[in-house]
């Protein structure tokens, strides 16, 4: 059986993509502007010139700003889960000091200077749509979240597994917030002994 003799497009060099070095580049600088300052309040023009490259390299990695927002919260996931499971790691079989590990990090992280809390929480108060590119990334990273930890709940045994993973995403999404309002010194230093508290006020019978 005979092959087809493939025909090569005639391609433009205006038309390639810019190689990953770039890409990876204007993603670095984004995603340290979005962090720090917001993704809203962030314009192309200042990525660009952060990053050194041109508009025409930034959209032919990434579509739109909204793509690039999206690709900024990826990577950001990937980071975060790498945290988690760490800690889960850390702690085989035993759920209450795996979520001690990961939230001892979590308060450490809130004392430093430049924290702005987590980029998913940001994210979704910044674009309230949920049709919009960075909403649907940072929704599905805290619907896991939620997962995970009432999964947990119920491995440690509460009577109402639901109710303290829930209690526990509260305390974590609390911990973001009032991070980056008190900084040094502030309640969400202590967000890991909370935690074990709430835990084990709901594992007494």
């Amino acid at each position: 059986m005979s092959r087809m003799k493939s025909i090569e497009p005639t391609i433009n060099a205006d038309d390639v993509a810019p190689p990953p070095r770039a890409a990876q580049k204007i993603l670095s600088v984004a995603r340290d502007l979005f962090y720090r300052q917001g993704i809203r309040a962030i314009g192309v023009d200042e990525i660009v010139k952060r990053a050194g490259v041109t508009k025409p390299s930034l959209y032919r990695s990434f579509p739109s700003k909204d793509e690039l927002a999206a690709s900024y919260l990826r990577q950001y996931d990937l980071e975060f889960w790498d945290r988690f499971d760490e800690a889960v790691a850390a702690h085989p079989g035993d759920p209450r000091a795996q979520i001690a590990a990961f939230l001892t990090r979590v308060g450490k992280r809130t004392q430093k200077a430049d924290y702005r809390g987590c980029g998913m929480t940001n994210a979704a108060v910044e674009y309230p749509e949920r049709s919009h590119p960075a909403r649907i990334v940072s929704e599905a990273n805290k619907q896991e979240l939620r997962r995970r930890l009432r999964a947990m709940a119920a491995a440690m045994g509460a009577a109402d597994a639901d109710t303290l993973g829930d209690g526990l995403l509260l305390l974590i999404e609390g911990a973001y917030i009032s991070g980056q309002l008190f900084g040094l010194g502030g309640p969400a230093q202590s967000v890991a002994r909370n935690a074990d508290l709430l835990i084990g006020a709901s594992l007494k019978k």
